[in-house]
């Protein structure tokens, strides 16, 4: 199961909005969610969301059909919601979905976590990639040399760093969750 997946159930008698997502926001999960937050506002309906997002899709075929537009109607949805949201993170919860699926920008009245899940604005290793190649080209435009062991050595130290970053336990010490 991907995408997200909607429902509204009874706890303790009281009827609960449930937005659930494994994986990826696709344009039209990403409208679906987008569509059940507003109906869920308007209904004065609670809102509970489980996350294990990787974030949005991307690519060729995701822009060309819409992804950019679908996910800022998700985006605009979760802001001008006004009924109470809690969110549970039970896996990782990673960029853009992560703030769609009622990330801390869009003051959840509590966030919970697995003590396994993950939480960043992106994964360890596509974030230590991406900075390793913003600081290898900084350090061309000084004009300096990185062989192959030390870009190694580099990735290591930040995919390290992101690692503990990641870990839901430093967003814990923080008070995210």
């Amino acid at each position: 199961m991907t995408g997200v997946q909607t429902c509204a159930l009874p706890i303790c008698g009281n009827t609960v909005g449930i937005v659930a997502n494994n994986g990826v926001l696709f344009s039209e999960t990403a409208l679906k969610g987008a569509h059940f937050v507003e109906i869920c506002c308007q209904r004065k309906i609670p809102l509970l969301f489980l996350q294990n997002i990787t974030g949005f899709m991307v690519g060729k075929k995701a822009e060309a059909g819409g992804i950019a537009k679908d996910g800022a109607k998700m985006v605009n949805a979760m802001s001008n919601c006004i009924v109470p949201k809690i969110t549970l993170i039970v896996g990782s919860s990673y960029g853009a979905g992560n703030y769609a699926m009622c990330g801390r920008a869009f003051d959840p009245f509590l966030t919970l976590a697995w003590p396994n899940a993950k939480y960043a604005v992106m994964g360890g290793a596509a974030a230590a990639s991406t900075l390793l190649q913003i600081d290898l080209g900084a350090r061309r435009r000084r004009g300096e040399e990185v062989d192959k062991k030390q870009q190694a050595e580099l990735l290591a130290a930040i995919g390290a760093s992101y690692d503990e970053q990641e870990s839901i336990f430093y967003g814990a010490a923080r008070g995210w969750i």
